[in-house]
């Protein structure tokens, strides 16, 4: 059966995703960023933690709490706005993005931040965690589910598809990876740098069941999070189609942008812009 939000939630998803958006743009004051990526992922992630995870802000160590893990953890921004909105730490904490002496740095630390489950840089290394942490949920029989946020440009890394191949082999359905498949990378479109399609395919063969959707419909996202296992005894994985600086009208679908080295000038005519790409996702919702 599908699940369906109602009117008032697609709005107020929106406007947290959308304020999120706005103060990744005021974070960059203090910097250039990866904001390709950062924008993609913000619907995905504002669904999971508003309306999924089973999580405590207020207790982030809490024993049986559902995990997740950024593995492409340049889209960093997204999460320090996401865990700031939902109370992690003050927003504050924002305003000091890669300054010296931060709790946010340009990739996210465990030991500097509340709601950060592991210290990801390096691409292709989140899952090999989350696959371990799902493991250990199984022996010690604790209920609580990973979900691993990957890129798609990520996914040409080796050591991605031994954690793949042993989740399938384990049977782990408390694992759920999330790959968000905007279509380009640093240096271009990602099917031209290292095809993996059809990603889809490769995790069935690996004994994955899989869900395709639109990442920027929250009735999809939220259906397919909701749903989960989609099949008892294997893990899942949601591919999620979605657009590089979603929100950001002049940047999006453009790889020049996947991490910005911006003027200052520009940033607040980028805060407008962003206003108003929310203001029209407002409208359509109301119609």
């Amino acid at each position: 059966m599908t699940v369906v939000l109602d009117r008032a939630e697609i709005k107020q998803l929106t406007e947290r995703s959308y304020k999120c958006r706005k103060n990744i743009l005021k974070m960059m004051r203090l910097g250039e960023a990866h904001i390709g990526g950062a924008f993609s992922s913000l619907d995905i992630m504002t669904v999971l933690y508003n309306k999924v995870l089973n999580h405590k802000p207020n207790e982030p160590k809490w024993e049986k709490r559902d995990r997740f893990i950024l593995s492409a953890g340049h889209k960093c921004m997204a999460l320090y706005t996401t865990l700031a909105d939902q109370g992690y730490f003050d927003e504050e904490v924002l305003w000091t993005y890669n300054s010296f002496n931060t709790k946010i740095p340009m990739h996210p630390d465990e030991k500097a931040l509340p709601g950060i489950e592991f210290p990801t840089g390096s691409l292709g290394h989140g899952l090999s965690v989350g696959q371990g942490m799902a493991h250990i949920a199984k022996m010690d029989n604790i209920p609580f589910r990973v979900f691993v946020m990957l890129g798609d440009g990520e996914s040409a890394e080796g050591s991605l598809w031994e954690a793949i191949m042993s989740a399938g082999h384990h049977k782990l359905d408390n694992l759920i990876v999330i790959v968000d498949r905007n279509g380009l990378q640093v240096n271009g479109e990602t099917a031209k740098i290292m095809d993996t399609s059809v990603l889809e395919e490769k995790y069935k063969a690996f004994g994955w069941t899989v869900r395709t959707i639109d990442g920027h419909d929250f009735n999809q996202i939220y259906d397919a999070l909701s749903s989960v296992p989609f099949v008892k005894g294997k893990p899942s994985a949601i591919i999620a189609d979605t657009i590089k600086c979603k929100g950001l009208s002049f940047a999006e679908r453009k790889f020049e942008f996947h991490h910005w080295h911006f003027k200052e000038n520009e940033v607040d005519g980028a805060i407008e812009n962003v206003e108003n790409s929310c203001r029209e996702e407002l409208v359509r919702v109301e119609k």
